[in-house]
């Protein structure tokens, strides 16, 4: 019920504040994938929240900055001239972060946050003239674990080579742990075939292989396997296998092991030109699917004779589609056979040079 209410007091104080919104705005879409970094984390613990925008016609490296306001309003008052604490981070591959401490940031305790309805926000440009949908970084709340009486627990349980991994740990359920000065992870990929093992020895390794104390005997480890594992490019992995470590390996904890996610490789693109066949007097339609990360853009030059037509379609990752008016654009002109077409995306890479007949 709490849930809901919340919910409904978000909505109602967004739509309170519209009036500041009353200027004409361009709407750049919605935001995409939204993570966060580590997976799962207190609300007073240091996170970093990422942001696809690849969809979006937001342009690459653009300064973005972010409008929240719940669970409260940070950057209030400046819609049209955002603060520089509110600035994104570039990320490159149209991926926008923003680090920050959740309790320090929205100056609240972390039961004020618990309460509340979320993290709600827009993604704007600095005056405000441009702006994303409204959007919510997702929480995963992991309070259960404390009380589950599980020794381990993974966020998510089966990870990605390239993405985010936090591990959970009591200790408290085996015998030794009590008192030892830290926790360290002893790990390998596919049944330990590359390994980050402890080495207690090296000091960098030893800081490299800490788990964080969360007290009370809990632990967590967060990590993304291919950075801490520093695997090459194009590597699969298939599990990962870890034990636990007491500090000089006074003591250690069962061998566990997760399996990874299925890796299924994006569609590759698609391009094509449509109908098949076109006269003059037909509009001829483009379309690509299954485009690259921060592809948002196709342009086109048609050369027809003497008459050269330019122009340019929108999109984002699942789609770019648009149509040129050859009825207008050529009329007037006798005796064309064919038209040329160039076709290059924003990263000026070429997806088409194409010479088509005209059908008569």
């Amino acid at each position: 019920m709490r849930t809901i209410k919340n919910y409904v007091y978000t909505l109602i104080g967004f739509f309170m504040l519209c009036p500041l919104l009353t200027e004409a705005q361009e709407e750049a879409g919605d935001v995409g994938k939204i993570w966060s970094y580590p997976v799962v984390y207190a609300y007073d613990e240091e996170v970093t929240w990422y942001f696809d925008l690849s969809g979006t016609t937001f342009a690459e490296n653009q300064d973005i900055y972010i409008w929240i306001w719940s669970p409260s309003e940070p950057d209030a008052g400046n819609w049209e001239n955002s603060s520089d604490f509110a600035k994104l981070n570039y990320e490159g591959d149209m991926i926008w972060s923003f680090t920050l401490i959740p309790t320090e940031y929205f100056s609240v305790t972390p039961e004020d946050i618990a309460a509340s309805a979320g993290f709600w926000f827009r993604l704007k440009n600095k005056t405000g003239s441009i702006q994303s949908g409204v959007a919510q970084v997702p929480y995963t709340v992991f309070s259960s674990f404390f009380t589950s009486d599980e020794m381990i627990r993974a966020y998510p349980e089966k990870p990605a080579l390239d993405e985010g991994l936090s591990i959970m740990f009591n200790s408290n359920l085996v015998s030794g742990f009590e008192g030892v000065p830290s926790v360290h992870m002893h790990a390998g990929l596919n049944d330990w075939e590359v390994l980050q093992e402890y080495q207690a020895w090296l000091p960098e390794i030893t800081e490299k292989t800490m788990l964080k104390d969360m007290g009370d005997g809990f632990y967590k480890m967060d990590l993304i396997p291919s950075e801490y594992f520093n695997t090459e490019e194009g590597y699969i992995m298939t599990n990962m296998r870890f034990l636990f470590v007491g500090k000089d390996w006074v003591v250690t904890s069962p061998d566990q092991v997760l399996f990874a996610a299925e890796y299924i490789p994006p569609p590759p693109p698609e391009f094509r030109f449509f109908p098949l066949r076109i006269s003059q007097q037909d509009f001829l339609g483009m379309i690509r699917i299954n485009n690259e990360r921060g592809v948002t853009t196709l342009s086109y030059t048609i050369t027809a004779g003497s008459k050269v037509i330019t122009g340019e379609f929108n999109g984002g990752i699942s789609e770019i589609k648009g149509f040129v008016d050859l009825v207008s654009e050529l009329k007037g002109i006798s005796g064309l056979d064919e038209i040329h077409v160039l076709v290059k995306d924003n990263n000026d890479r070429v997806i088409s040079d194409t010479t088509i007949p005209l059908a008569k």
